[in-house]
């Protein structure tokens, strides 16, 4: 089913990335050096962090998105199948964040991440471009 697993991936994503919040809370206020932390705030492993953060929550929301448009026009769009899974493949770049940060990975994951929630959203803007009422 295309834009089902989009959205049940998608709800997955954001509860983790939420989750990962609460750690980002407890490091910025309660951790035993959570001044060398705020220090940090907008430089190196933090402001990475935050990053992650951020994006993972953000494509969370745009598979959420993206497979119900995909569900409701799934008949009247082209490429459903593709679209669905670049949206899927773009959250490897919050996950390559945080690889980045606590793996040292290099940043090959953002990157293919990226370029395919871009293509994903850039494909079906054009294609409810196309769509004819």
């Amino acid at each position: 089913m295309n834009g089902k697993n989009n959205i049940s991936i998608g709800f997955l994503t954001m509860g983790l990335f939420m989750a990962y919040g609460f750690l980002l809370i407890y490091l910025r206020d309660f951790a035993p050096d959570k001044e060398a932390w705020v220090n940090t705030y907008s430089v190196g492993k933090h402001f990475e962090a935050r990053l992650a953060h951020v994006h993972g929550n953000l494509f969370a929301f745009l598979n959420i998105l993206i497979g119900y448009l995909l569900i409701q026009f799934s008949d009247r769009i082209k490429h459903v199948k593709i679209i669905s899974w670049l949206s899927l493949i773009g959250i490897l770049m919050p996950v390559g964040i945080l690889a980045e940060v606590y793996l040292g990975v290099p940043p090959a994951l953002v990157l293919i991440g990226a370029i395919a929630m871009t293509s994903a959203v850039v494909w079906l803007g054009i294609s409810f471009m196309k769509l004819k009422k």
